[in-house]
C-alpha cells in the first residue's frame, strides 16, 4: 500500500498492547495504542481511514460494547476483535453483527497482519467511495462540466470571463471531450440563456440537406419543399447556435456562413428577403483548424472569423486526477436512470481508471460507468493484473510466491472473480483456492464486476 494505513489498537494488558503495537508497525502500519475504550472512541473522527483491533476483555467498555458504540459512528469502519478465551458462539454472534474479524490468542503474527491489511484494503475502497461521492456533491454547482484538476478549473474560469458577452466562439477538443458541453454552459451562463441554444453536427448532416437546415428554406425552393421552413440560424436568433464539427461544413455552405458571422443576416432558399439576426456563434472542430496541413479545403478567412476566441478543452489523459470524479458522477447518474443502488468500487476497477487512456474521453468514460452499474462487464473492460517486477533481492521462494499472487488474481480478473471458473482454470482444490486467497491478501470480491456467484 503506498499511503501508511492508521490502526486504533486497544488492549487492557499493556505489556501485549506494546508488543502488537511493535507488531503491526514493523508491518507497515501507523498505530495509535490505547489501553482505555472510551479513549479510541474519544480519538475517532469521521474521517478516519484505517482499522480498529480490540482486545474483548476489558474492564469497563468491552470489546464487543466497543464495536456495537464504532457502528453507530461509523458502520462501515472494519473491526477485528482479538479474544483470549475460544468462544466459538460469540465469535458467531459478533461476525453475524458485523465484525470484520475474530482472532483467537495465542495467534500467530502473519494471522493478524494478514487479517489487517484485507481490513485496511476494505477501509481505503470505502473511503475513495464516500470521497468520490463527496466532490460530486461539491462539484454540483458545476455539473455537468466536472474537475478539479488546474486545466478544468482554467477552463471553467474561461467560460465564465466570456459567457456573458457577444463574442463567437471555437472550441477544439477531440471526440468526447465535452464540447457540446461547453458550448451548452457558455449559453447557460449568459445573457442568452433565456434563448434557444441550437445544436447542429455538420458532420452528421449529408451535403445536400445542410443548407436548408441552416437557412429554412420557403415553400417550392427545392423538390419536396411543399412547407416553409425556420432555419437553425434564424431558429437560434436571441439565443445560441452550436456549430458541432465544423470542419465537415461543405465549401459552398462556408461561404454563406462567412456572411453570416460577418453580416448577422440570413437569406433562406427561395426567397430574396434578408433577415435580420441576433445570435451568438459556438463552433466546434477535433482537428487544429489553425494547422493548414489539418485545415484541408476549410476556408481561412472563416477560420479567422471564427476564432475570436478559441478555447482547447483538455482530453481525460491531461487530466487524470478528475477521472474517479467524473466515474463517481456518472455511476450515480446511471444508478439514478437505472434504479439501481451504485456497487462498491473495487480495487481492479480503480486500478482501470488510474491505468486506462482513455481515448473516447469523458464519453468513454460515463459508458463505462453505466456499465459497471448494470453489472455488465465487457472484455475490454477487464484490467490485467500487472505483471510482478522481478526483485533481485528477495530470495527464489519469494518471488514464486509473489508470482503465485499474479498468477491467482489474473485468474480472478478474467473470470470477473467467479470462484467455481477461477478454482477450474487454476486446477486446485478449492480448500487450496481459499487458503492461498488469505495467504496473499487477495480480496475476491474485489474481482467481481457484477453479482457475487460464488
Amino acid at each position: 500500500m503506498t499511503d501508511v494505513t492508521p490502526i486504533f489498537l486497544v488492549d487492557d494488558d499493556r505489556d501485549l498492547l506494546r508488543a502488537t503495537k511493535q507488531t503491526l508497525e514493523l508491518a507497515g502500519f501507523s498505530v495509535s495504542a490505547f489501553s482505555d475504550a472510551g479513549e479510541a472512541l474519544a480519538a475517532l473522527n469521521p474521517d478516519f481511514a484505517g482499522v480498529l483491533v480490540s482486545d474483548i476483555r476489558m474492564p469497563q467498555i468491552d470489546g464487543l460494547q466497543l464495536f456495537n458504540r464504532v457502528r453507530q459512528h461509523d458502520e462501515d469502519l472494519p473491526v477485528i476483535l482479538v479474544t483470549g478465551h475460544g468462544d466459538i458462539p460469540m465469535a458467531v454472534k459478533a461476525m453475524q453483527d458485523g465484525v470484520y474479524d475474530f482472532i483467537t490468542k495465542p495467534f500467530a503474527t502473519d494471522r493478524l497482519i494478514q487479517s489487517v491489511r484485507r481490513a485496511a484494503e476494505k477501509r481505503r475502497l470505502v473511503m475513495e467511495n464516500r470521497s468520490l461521492r463527496k466532490a460530486t456533491e461539491q462539484a454540483r454547482d458545476d455539473l455537468p462540466l466536472i474537475g478539479q484538476t488546474p486545466a478544468m478549473e482554467r477552463l471553467r474560469h474561461t467560460l465564465r470571463q466570456i459567457a456573458d458577452t457577444d463574442v463567437d466562439v471555437l472550441l477544439m477538443g477531440e471526440t468526447g471531450s465535452g464540447k457540446e458541453v461547453v458550448a451548452s454552459l457558455l449559453h447557460r451562463w449568459s445573457r442568452r440563456a433565456s434563448g434557444n441554444f441550437v445544436a447542429l453536427n455538420c458532420g452528421a448532416l449529408p451535403e445536400s440537406v445542410v443548407e436548408s437546415e441552416l437557412f429554412g428554406h420557403e415553400p417550392g425552393a427545392f423538390t419536396g419543399a411543399q412547407k416553409k421552413r425556420i432555419g437553425r440560424i434564424e431558429h437560434a436568433s436571441g439565443g445560441t447556435l452550436f456549430l458541432d464539427e465544423i470542419e465537415s461544413m461543405p465549401p459552398a455552405t462556408q461561404v454563406q456562413m462567412l456572411r453570416v458571422l460577418e453580416m448577422r443576416e440570413v437569406t433562406p432558399l427561395g426567397t430574396n428577403e434578408v433577415r435580420p439576426v441576433d445570435l451568438r456563434v459556438v463552433a466546434a472542430s477535433k482537428i487544429d483548424l489553425g494547422d493548414p496541413r489539418q485545415r484541408g479545403d476549410f476556408r481561412e478567412d472563416l477560420y479567422y472569423r471564427l476564432n475570436v476566441v478559441t478555447i482547447s478543452i483538455p482530453p481525460l489523459k491531461e487530466r487524470r486526477d478528475d477521472i474517479p470524479l467524473l466515474f463517481g458522477y456518472f455511476a450515480e447518474r446511471a444508478a439514478s436512470r437505472f434504479k439501481r443502488d451504485v456497487p462498491t468500487i473495487p480495487s481492479s476497477i480503480h486500478r482501470h481508471l488510474r491505468e486506462h487512456d482513455w481515448p473516447g474521453n469523458v464519453r468513454e468514460l460515463s459508458h463505462f460507468a453505466e456499465r459497471f452499474v448494470l453489472g455488465v462487464g465487457h472484455v475490454s473492460d477487464r484490467i490485467p493484473a500487472a505483471v510482478p517486477e522481478a526483485d533481485e533481492a528477495l530470495s527464489l521462494p519469494d518471488r514464486l510466491e509473489r508470482y503465485e499472487a499474479h498468477i491467482i488474481r489474473e485468474a480472478l480478473n478474467a473470470n470477473d472473480g467467479d470462484v467455481r471458473r477461477t478454482i477450474a482454470d487454476l486446477g486446485i482444490p478449492r480448500k487450496t483456492f481459499y487458503d492461498k486467497l488469505q495467504r496473499h491478501g487477495i480480496v475476491r470480491s474485489d474481482f467481481a464486476l457484477s453479482s457475487d456467484r460464488s
